[in-house]
């Protein structure tokens, strides 16, 4: 006999999209976030950052950010994400208009 209900296979449900929470890279709370001006484009999507606090810091874009193909040109003001481990690396994860 058929089984009934209609269930997927194995008993697994299929997640909507409020299930997953919205964890993005610029919505992490371990990272530091510090705004900023690219004062240097390197080959393979590197950029440096000189940030507002004073040191110069080398990133790159964040996923969503390669995703929806933001362009990020020279002298563009972004907000760069660092992590605690590590503040000379970061993660452009917004352009300012």
């Amino acid at each position: 006999m058929a089984k009934r209900g209609g269930g997927r296979p194995g008993g697994k449900r299929r997640r909507s999209f409020e299930d997953f929470e919205d964890e993005g890279d610029d919505e992490r709370s371990d990272h530091v976030k510090l705004e900023g001006t690219v004062t240097n484009v390197f080959a393979g999507g590197q950029f440096e950052v000189e940030t507002d606090a004073g040191p110069t810091v080398r990133a790159k874009l964040c996923g969503r950010m390669r995703k929806y193909r933001i362009r990020v040109i020279l002298g563009d003001r972004v907000t760069v994400a660092l992590s605690p481990y590590d503040l000379a690396h970061g993660m452009i994860v917004y352009r300012t208009k």
